[in-house]
């Protein structure tokens, strides 16, 4: 027996063993969103979960078996190849090498289940795999503003260690008019219940999310939610509207007018200015955001990220325009790659695309890679 394996998990958790509780989306109106666009939302019947670890553990000792000892490279990559096992196994044996200690619970929220089923699921993953350490998933702020915090101990007290919540933005009037389906004082509510119940709580800000009608509303009201919950991780991702959305849709006709990559920067550095220096981390690990070594320890790095904000937006256009394409090329880093060994290609390569008029179209060509 098999297991099933939803569509997406984190940056944060790619080394988690993933473990189907849900499938697709409680809610799937949100304007932003194409994940789950046309597909119907299930609850997975315990029965059905705990079968579904029990297949794993089987497997996970089929591999063990099989390594003699110790998982190699070349034993994980065999499994990929060999057919009746593939790439479920290979995942498994990835996982299992590098120690076996965290796992992700999916789909978009696993939290609409009830506690009882929840606590039993997660007892039986600690249980059937002893070097667990960290068990995690996604959650609705909506759903959480609506759990009792016994509910939140009681996960907590079974083994689960964080929840990422797509906060996106703090502002009611973005909320709305993305349906996102939950108000400020919700996300507020629901994220101070799951601190006070000592789950570890991420927040994802979707920068830009406001375009040019919100683009001052956002990032400050942003702030104010995060000030008042404090997370332990606050995570970046740069807006890129997708088509088949029905904010591309709005994008198309006029209605939201999403803001240049510089814009967002300048977004970034006005949530920075109203965040509170409290002991959270402000974290950017995804591609799509142009200046990822914006990050750190807001109690220390706080000025440290606003000055790189501000070296960024202090540069020349033609300096922003040259790390824009090297950054989305995957040449540039940081800005000190502006300096480096790799400027004279890029100079060349944008010098190149500039000639035939097409170096913003390369930018968002590139940028669609990622997502």
């Amino acid at each position: 027996m098999l297991w099933e394996q939803g569509p997406i998990r984190p940056p944060s958790e790619a080394g988690s063993l993933l473990l189907r509780v849900t499938r697709n989306c409680p809610w799937n109106r949100c304007a932003f969103c194409a994940t789950y666009k046309g597909e119907r939302f299930f609850r997975r019947e315990q029965a059905e979960i705990l079968a579904e670890i029990r297949a794993m553990r089987q497997a996970a000792d089929k591999i063990e078996e099989l390594a003699g000892g110790q998982i190699t490279d070349a034993l994980i990559q065999e499994l990929y190849h060999t057919p009746g096992y593939g790439a479920q196994y290979f995942y498994l044996a990835n996982w299992l090498k590098n120690g076996g200690r965290h796992v992700f619970l999916q789909d978009a929220d696993s939290l609409v289940l009830r506690t009882g089923e929840l606590v039993t699921v997660l007892r039986a993953v600690k249980e059937t795999f002893p070097s667990v350490e960290r068990i995690t998933s996604y959650a609705r702020a909506g759903t959480l503003a609506r759990r009792k915090p016994a509910d939140l101990a009681d996960l907590a007290g079974a083994g689960l260690s964080r929840l990422h919540v797509g906060l996106e933005s703090g502002s009611d009037e973005v909320l709305r008019y993305v349906q996102k389906g939950v108000t400020a004082a919700e996300e507020i509510l629901g994220g101070q219940m799951v601190v006070a119940a000592g789950i570890s709580l991420c927040f994802y800000v979707l920068i830009g999310l406001g375009g040019r009608n919100f683009q001052a509303e956002h990032p400050r009201a942003t702030a104010a939610v995060i000030n008042a919950v404090r997370p332990a991780f606050v995570r970046l991702r740069s807006l890129s509207v997708q088509p088949g959305t029905p904010l591309h849709e709005s994008m198309m006709a006029g209605d939201f007018v999403p803001l240049s990559e510089d814009e967002q920067v300048e977004e970034i550095k006005t949530l920075l200015e109203g965040l509170d220096p409290y002991n959270g981390h402000l974290v950017s690990d995804h591609i799509l955001n142009l200046l990822g070594e914006v990050e750190g320890l807001l109690s220390r790095d706080k000025e440290r990220m606003l000055d790189m904000c501000r070296r960024y937006l202090a540069l020349p256009s033609s300096e922003r325009l040259l790390y824009r394409l090297g950054r989305r090329l995957g040449d540039f880093n940081s800005l000190s790659d502006l300096s480096g060994p790799r400027r004279a290609q890029m100079e060349e390569r944008l010098q190149l695309l500039q000639s035939h008029g097409g170096v913003e179209e390369t930018i968002t060509r590139l940028k669609r890679r990622f997502v």
